[in-house]
């Protein structure tokens, strides 16, 4: 199908709202990156099926993008459909055993949203998500963490739309998470989840959150556009200590910078290309495995041609 063809086909069959040829850097939290063919923000979960199902017959290439944090695309853009689950919202609380709470919310839920109702419910488990701007589903995908807690130490089931476009509901112990990670096919789009939270005490749940975010105030560059941590944390030592011995914290490529305050941040002076930021990424991981022999991985998402 040729590309005015699928775009007018795409338009047809579904109510999301699409953007043609939309440049990244407006979209991704660290304001880098090129020309993306389409963003697709489904509405709903059967406008999300429909969609998926298009693209696959018409062999578009596609990818779920959370809240554009932890992602750089590269300077020439995606070629295909980053499919937008924004719109996907929807939040509701069970009451279970024992002063246990099930909270169902879709992949679009931001975590900032469920941390202040945790706040509001008194619920216990979801502290530790405190200052993470990304959304659930960003969030399960990678196996977000900090502080001691991990989302998968919250997870009861994970709703997924698998690329074929069948939907399933996947139970914890069916699931592979790892360290920042959750076992999953690129194209497999999260479509929500269950937690598994408890009664507590508000005052104690509003009180470690505080405390959290106070500390990540301190410890990260918040005033810079940035993709969150660049690199995942070796067992033995953190990333950012790595790089701080490997002498590289304000080191710069053009507008690209590892921060001052945090080494395992790279930040975007101004007018950074993504091209400076996996520069600088590749001469860190030379840098760091040359001064310390420890091999550096990537923790942000990187796509595009």
């Amino acid at each position: 199908m040729s590309e005015e063809g699928w775009r007018a086909e795409i338009r047809r069959r579904t109510t999301a709202e699409i953007r043609f040829d939309e440049e990244a850097r407006r979209h991704t939290s660290i304001g880098v990156g090129g020309r993306i063919d389409a963003i697709v923000s489904p509405r709903n979960e059967e406008d999300l099926v429909q969609i998926v199902r298009f693209l696959q017959e018409a062999r578009i290439p596609f990818l779920p993008v959370g809240n554009w944090t932890n992602l750089i695309v590269t300077d020439r853009g995606y070629r295909g459909a980053l499919l937008s689950l924004a719109g996907l919202t929807a939040l509701d609380l069970r009451e279970g055993p024992a002063g246990e709470v099930r909270l169902e919310a879709q992949a679009g839920v931001l975590l900032a949203e469920l941390v202040n109702l945790s706040i509001r419910e008194a619920l216990t488990g979801m502290e530790f998500c405190a200052g993470i701007p990304g959304s659930l589903g960003g969030a399960l995908r990678m196996n977000a963490g900090a502080y001691g807690g991990e989302i998968k130490d919250i997870v009861e089931t994970v709703r997924l739309l698998d690329p074929a476009g069948g939907i399933r509901e996947a139970f914890r112990g069916d699931l592979k998470f790892t360290y920042r990670n959750l076992d999953l096919s690129a194209e497999t789009v999260i479509i929500g989840a269950v937690l598994r939270l408890r009664r507590s005490d508000g005052a104690a749940v509003s009180g470690k959150v505080k405390e959290i975010i106070d500390m990540r105030r301190g410890k990260h560059p918040l005033e810079y556009p940035s993709a969150g941590s660049i690199f995942r944390n070796p067992r033995e030592i953190p990333a950012g200590k790595l790089i701080d011995q490997a002498g590289l914290k304000g080191f710069r490529i053009g507008d690209a910078q590892v921060s001052e305050k945090h080494g395992n941040f790279i930040i975007n002076r101004g007018k950074a290309k993504a091209e400076e930021i996996l520069s600088l990424i590749a001469l860190i991981q030379r840098r760091v495995f040359e001064t310390t022999g420890h091999r550096l991985r990537t923790e942000v998402k990187i796509i595009g041609e």
